[in-house]
């Protein structure tokens, strides 16, 4: 059911929830969609999201340990078995006409009696000097996908979360030595992987430090410290969080805080009645896969019993 044929795919129908996003989440929200006999269609701009970049994933229940792909893969073989359609585009607009919403994309609109933003985010850079100018030729966002390209060089990856700690034992396995820059003064991860960081002999941790910029020819050659120090490096790799992809809730009114998360309550609803949320677009203050996909079976919930009051006659 993925990328289906939009020459025969009836424009006209109106679904019970159209799902926006491609991430655990989304997928999460849709399967329970489909087991309550929602008319479910999933909307995205990527399948997969953040997680599929993720080398190893090993706090999902039941999954001891699995390459972030592999469980996208294995999230896309549910939706397969429930016949879950899958649609790549990007949603641009979205109004409210008489009992139903209407989602403008570039090419095509489609139309829902609910919806689930499950739109997830993006890396946040860095914005200093060199950042943009070495995008792709040294500086990279993710390490899975760029990873293999420095075999037997010098890294540094950039934060100090758990997600950092994870980017500098994959690059580790390949690299000649791995760097982490942090500002502060002890890195944040998981008791699990500080002690894998702290017992790696190819990852070194600077603290108390940032870079101001990243300097090189027609790849990444060095980065300058806020100390004046320039240090030498063959990649880097920016890891300090991400902004949520909530710029299409806030054209349509949905409420969101001053992070740009959409506010939800514990049914996932936003403060537009039809209108629900979920996953790291969401305010909740833990974002893991497994906590999205939680709230995206709340979502899916709260849309079937949003759809089932409205009394609608097929």
């Amino acid at each position: 059911m993925f990328n289906i044929d939009m020459d025969s795919f009836d424009l006209e129908k109106t679904f019970d929830l159209i799902v926006l996003g491609g991430g655990p989440t989304a997928i999460g929200c849709a399967i329970y969609a489909a087991r309550f006999a929602m008319d479910v269609l999933v909307v995205g701009k990527t399948f997969g999201g953040l997680i599929a970049t993720t080398h190893l994933v090993e706090n999902y229940p039941g999954i001891t340990s699995v390459s972030g792909q592999g469980l996208i893969d294995m999230f896309k073989d549910h939706m397969d078995s429930l016949n879950i359609p899958y649609i790549t585009d990007e949603i641009r607009s979205i109004d409210k006409v008489d009992d139903h919403f209407e989602l403008n994309s570039f090419f095509q609109k489609f139309k829902a009696f609910s919806i689930c933003i499950a739109t997830g985010s993006e890396s946040r850079k860095l914005g200093i000097p060199g950042e943009d100018n070495f995008a792709g030729r040294g500086v990279s966002y993710c390490a899975t996908c760029d990873g293999p390209f420095y075999k037997d060089k010098i890294v540094c990856v950039i934060g100090g979360s758990d997600s950092a700690a994870k980017e500098a034992l994959f690059l580790a396995q390949n690299t000649k030595r791995v760097y982490i820059i942090y500002r502060g003064d002890e890195i944040r991860a998981e008791p699990i992987n500080k002690k894998r960081v702290y017992e790696n002999n190819k990852i070194e941790i600077i603290y108390k430090t940032k870079i101001v910029e990243i300097k090189g020819e027609n790849t990444v050659k060095s980065v300058i410290f806020d100390n004046g120090k320039e240090f030498e490096v063959d990649g880097v790799f920016i890891e300090i969080g991400s902004i949520p992809n909530s710029n299409l809730a806030k054209q349509i009114g949905v409420e969101t805080n001053e992070k740009g998360e959409i506010k939800i309550n514990r049914k996932s609803e936003t403060n537009i009645p039809g209108i629900f949320a979920a996953g790291d677009v969401a305010d909740a203050p833990f974002k893991q896969a497994i906590t999205g996909v939680s709230e995206g079976v709340i979502a899916a919930y709260s849309a079937f019993d949003y759809v089932k009051e409205m009394n609608i006659e097929y």
